[in-house]
């Protein structure tokens, strides 16, 4: 792929993109990935991470993603990673985790693989390689699977998880724990 390709395509998301003035795929990277963290009013209206100037690790990679197929950028590929979050590896989730008696909780993170590399455009302190060594499956999906197919298989995933690591608590407990620390990395000063 070309580190400069221009974002000809006439579809809806890359003339958003450039009316705001966005001419190219890796200044479009860069101003998604300043965006701040925060969940969309409508989770499958990917417009909406450039209206509401914000998007959570699905919403942003999913909407490069579209961006790349609107322009024929045939090596971006939008993956679905489960990872053992904890507070090493996603910091400001605060004590949630250790007040819960658990090392940690699988998460769905999203990000993208550009030519075989990884790239997490989620923040700008998103790196990667933080959660690389907790990594537990990684999955490629399209952009229309962030919606309901990312929730009942990361609810799945969790289900086999309590049951395979004789968890005692039950489903409903830890789904609201992990909410909790999604909601506490949209806080402003979290990472």
């Amino acid at each position: 792929m070309n580190s400069t390709q221009k974002l000809n395509s006439q579809g809806f998301l890359s003339q958003q993109s450039r009316a705001l003035g966005i001419e190219d795929w890796p200044s479009l990277m860069a101003h998604i990935q300043k965006l701040p963290y925060g969940r969309n009013t409508h989770r499958n209206d990917l417009s909406l991470v450039l209206t509401e100037n914000r998007g959570t690790c699905s919403s942003k990679h999913a909407f490069l993603k579209s961006v790349a197929i609107e322009n024929n950028l045939h090596d971006v590929h939008l993956v679905l990673g489960l990872y053992k979050m904890n507070q090493t590896n996603t910091a400001g989730i605060g004590n949630i985790l250790i007040d819960a008696g658990l090392d940690y909780i699988p998460e769905a993170h999203c990000y993208l693989r550009i030519n075989g590399m990884q790239r997490d455009l989620t923040t700008l302190q998103a790196d990667f390689s933080n959660i690389e060594k907790d990594l537990m499956l990684e999955k490629e999906i399209t952009p229309d699977q962030i919606t309901e197919f990312k929730v009942i298989y990361h609810k799945e995933f969790i289900k086999k998880w309590i049951k395979k690591e004789s968890i005692p608590l039950a489903f409903d407990t830890i789904w609201q724990l992990r909410e909790q620390c999604i909601e506490a990395l949209s806080k402003p000063n979290a990472t």
